[in-house]
């Protein structure tokens, strides 16, 4: 039976950094990946945004560990060559009603110690995105994007110079107490483990019933995008957003424009039962027309392609507006700690909750 003092379950970008992370520490641990390569879930199914930290209650992980997390992101980003660009965004009122939701979010984020937020006028964003419809803004410039497949293969490849083992189509199947940690069987070996990660994202709930810890529900969220045809994609110069919803589920239909130069519309919210359905009952795309040309007046169907789509692990139900990221030392196996229920903003703070999953190590070990 293999010995190692910690392992990860899970390699997306929040396994990947937390696993660099306590590696930094001096401690031997490997990494469980059911898939044949790391970050095929939640890590690359998203919009690839570098978050400035506008929108989470002050006093949460979600605003604290964006906003912590985003400057070691665009370093990380520099110093491995991760494809990315801080190219600012708007957040827009598209008539003069959506004003005061517009100043209340702006004053959120200020509180939350967002820095460089502006309101601007008309001038301001017919200068940066003369296309859009919007009568005011707020404008983020630490607001970016990544090539999130290039962040999970420059962590990944961080974690292995600093001794991180990658277990690829490693899949956990049974858990077992022992006294010296937990015994991990995956079908092709056991390994005891001294202190389990829980980053398993869309199956972090399975996991921690498995290695005997707390129960708590992972909700699947679909979101689906569509496409700017390229020949359309002038029509953007970087990232658009309109306010977020007042359901608390979503930030809306926005608009982003990738690394490569696509423009992506979405993602768009459904609770599902499956946690690796991706691809049924796929929406049309001319249910995302109107959504876009709310900020886009002449983009027509024709202009739009469906696009991909991705899975969110949310932690609340649908008739919830909110719930935290779960980081911490499970209550029922100390052994354990969980980093569950990151979505947005879980790409910005990655290295962020990396560096808290460690401490949680490091002071459990102490």
């Amino acid at each position: 039976m293999e010995q190692i003092d910690v392992a990860v379950i899970g390699a997306g970008v929040t396994g990947l950094a937390a696993a660099l992370s306590v590696a930094a520490d001096g401690r031997s641990v490997c990494v469980l990946e059911r898939h044949p390569r790391p970050g095929l879930d939640t890590s690359t199914h998203n919009s690839g945004v570098i978050h400035g930290g506008i929108y989470y209650p002050a006093g949460t992980l979600k605003s604290r560990l964006c906003i912590e997390g985003r400057p070691l992101l665009y370093d990380f980003c520099n110093i491995h060559h991760v494809p990315f660009d801080r190219c600012g965004k708007l957040i827009v009122a598209t008539d003069a009603s959506e004003i005061p939701r517009l100043e209340a979010l702006y004053k959120l984020g200020r509180d939350n110690g967002v820095g460089g937020l502006e309101m601007v006028d008309r001038a301001f964003i017919r200068q940066r995105e003369p296309n859009i419809r919007a009568q005011a803004a707020i404008f983020s410039p630490e607001t970016g994007i990544v090539e999130a497949e290039a962040l999970v293969k420059a962590l990944l490849h961080a974690g292995e110079d600093a001794g991180v083992i990658f277990l690829p189509g490693t899949k956990l199947v049974a858990a077992d107490p022992n006294p010296h940690g937990i015994e991990l069987r995956t079908g092709q070996e056991t390994i005891l483990a001294g202190t389990i990660i829980n980053a398993a994202g869309l199956y972090a709930d399975d996991v921690s019933r498995m290695v005997g810890g707390e129960p708590f529900i992972i909700y699947p969220v679909r979101g689906e995008y569509a496409e700017l045809v390229p020949s359309k994609r002038s029509l953007v110069k970087a990232l658009v957003y309109p306010l977020p919803h007042a359901a608390g589920h979503g930030l809306g239909v926005h608009v982003t424009k990738s690394t490569a130069g696509s423009v992506w519309f979405g993602p768009t919210v459904r609770y599902q039962e499956r946690k690796d359905d991706y691809e049924s009952d796929r929406l049309p795309v001319e249910e995302f027309t109107d959504a876009v040309r709310e900020l886009l007046p002449m983009v027509t169907v024709e202009d739009l392609r469906l696009s991909g789509s991705g899975i969110r692990p949310k932690l609340h139900p649908p008739n919830e507006s909110f719930a935290d990221f779960l980081i911490r030392r499970d209550r029922d196996n100390t052994r354990v700690v969980h980093a569950a229920g990151i979505e947005s903003p879980g790409l910005t703070s990655c290295l962020a909750i990396g560096e808290m999953v460690a401490s949680i190590v490091r002071d459990g070990l102490a």
